[in-house]
């Protein structure tokens, strides 16, 4: 049988959830936090969007994130080589540029099919999808209604987390063009990969028929 919590009212509520969101180390629910104060999940994001506007200026090394379903602290980007100095980490894990690529088009054009992100870059995307997708950055959203139901792809919330973002509105603009993701453009794209598909069959058939003959 599980024992109840048995907490005294918080006199600062508050700083129970700052004390509670920094010893976490790891992104916590708002559930969670509600449950704890006894606030209503909405009470507890006003308070939480509060806490992080003062540790928006220079004045702190570190920041509150907050996201859909949860908040984390995390370190601001311009003191990693003074934290990675002090506690001896090796800077390696860095993502690669053809990495930083892919994460462009689908964090600004999401959600994305595979065809739509090689038709971007001109080149197979397959190999750093998979990459990122181990890396927890990217993440499958379901299915493009169109000829073989191809995956979509978007961005999560570990991207946020990594690049210190709240939410896909903090996106920085970016001065390189990325095309547009225009209604249909991935239908088009994925109806066109379609066929090609179904020429190379017909032609690989065609080919093994004079093979034989």
């Amino acid at each position: 049988m599980e024992q109840e919590l048995n907490l005294e009212p918080v006199k600062n509520i508050e700083s129970c959830i700052e004390a509670v969101v920094f010893a976490a180390g790891y992104p916590v629910p708002y559930q969670k936090l509600s449950d704890v104060t006894g606030l209503g999940v909405r009470e507890v994001k006003t308070l939480v969007g509060r806490i992080a506007k003062r540790y928006e200026g220079d004045d702190h090394g570190f920041m509150l994130l907050s996201f859909d379903d949860a908040c984390q602290f995390c370190t601001k980007e311009q003191y990693g080589p003074y934290i990675r100095e002090a506690l001896g980490i090796r800077r390696g894990g860095n993502l690669s540029s053809s990495s930083m690529e892919v994460l462009a088009v689908v964090a600004y054009n999401q959600p994305v099919t595979r065809a739509f992100v090689d038709a971007v870059r001109g080149v197979d995307s397959n190999y750093v999808m998979n990459g990122l997708i181990d890396k927890e950055l990217i993440v499958a959203t379901g299915r493009l209604d169109a000829p073989g139901r191809p995956i979509l792809y978007g961005t999560t919330d570990k991207f946020l987390r990594v690049f210190g973002l709240a939410s896909l509105d903090d996106l920085p603009k970016i001065e390189i063009q990325l095309p547009e993701n225009r209604p249909g453009e991935q239908l088009s794209i994925a109806v066109a990969e379609q066929n090609g598909a179904s020429e190379n069959d017909t032609e690989e058939r065609e080919n093994t028929t004079e093979d034989t003959e």
